[in-house]
């Protein structure tokens, strides 16, 4: 019989060593040219305006300079609307929107995975429809929702589409159905838990993974999302929004755009590292069954 190898007293798959060297080598590679881009964007926001317009365009930077974010910091002192207030708007509309997100998303898939009622298989597959059509789309009839409300030139023009998002409902559901168990959710009930708490005590915390990942993708689109077609007012709009009108300002701010596209993306990128490994574990539990 052959030995199994053990890596800190666990069981690992039964390939050579060699082959644990290759595979670590090629996501090595993989890893650093996926890395590539995100390298590129904080060497463009060290580049002097010099090197910003060289060309052929040089990858490395060969005098690296802080000029472009003190060039920032004194566009955001100088600007009609103060960027604290484009800040505010992006850090408010994304927070919101991720927990509504989460909330409405979380209690739906609990109702459709474990509460059998009438309607629900149709109601999925609606949902899993839904994921077929791109919210540009979907465009013209969200713009007269939006109206019919008088959400138009507001926050809930955006906050509340981010709630309704079905691509959270979809994974929570799947999620809930892989690893929240029946009889788990049955002892609670005959303890006397009522439907809600045995939701909020013993289903959340099972699928902490999913909803973090949740947190995470929701938060990523919202951060990201600019002016958007439903806001006209100047101070309502959003940081990523900001950065356009920099980019926008000819090719003496290409250096301050540079270094506002480091410092937007820095915040989605930190709340990813920090939370990978529940994405991983997200991805690896959600399509497999007992």
């Amino acid at each position: 019989m052959a030995k199994l190898r053990t890596r800190k007293h666990k069981v690992v798959l039964s390939r050579s060593a060699g082959g644990d060297a290759g595979i670590t080598f090629l996501l090595v590679i993989l890893g650093a040219f996926m890395f590539l881009p995100m390298l590129y964007v904080i060497m463009q926001a060290l580049k002097p305006l010099d090197e910003l317009w060289m060309y052929p365009p040089r990858f490395y930077v060969m005098n690296p300079t802080l000029k472009n974010f003190r060039d920032l910091f004194v566009l955001m002192n100088t600007s009609w609307v103060p960027f604290s207030r484009y800040i505010f708007n992006t850090v408010f509309i994304s927070v919101a929107g991720t927990f509504g997100h989460l909330f409405l998303a979380s209690i739906c898939a609990y109702a459709m995975a474990k509460i059998k009622f009438p309607g629900r298989t149709v109601m999925f597959k609606t949902v899993e429809m839904s994921l077929m059509f791109h919210s540009t789309i979907t465009a013209v009839c969200s713009f007269f929702i939006m109206a019919a409300f008088k959400w138009i030139d507001s926050y809930w023009a955006i906050i509340v589409p981010a709630w309704c998002s079905t691509l959270g409902l979809y994974l929570m559901k799947q999620f809930m159905d892989t690893n929240v168990t029946d009889a788990v959710l049955e002892s609670a009930r005959l303890d006397g838990a009522s439907e809600l708490r045995t939701f909020w005590t013993i289903a959340m915390p099972m699928v902490k993974p999913a909803w973090l990942t949740l947190i995470i993708f929701s938060f990523q689109g919202l951060w990201n999302a600019g002016g958007s077609i439903y806001i006209y007012s100047e101070q309502l709009k959003s940081f990523n929004y900001a950065i356009g009108q920099i980019l926008a300002g000819g090719i003496k701010r290409a250096g301050a755009g540079g270094a506002s596209q480091v410092l937007m993306m820095s915040v989605p990128i930190i709340v990813f590292v920090i939370s990978q490994s529940n994405i991983i574990e997200t991805m690896g539990s959600s399509g497999m069954k007992d």
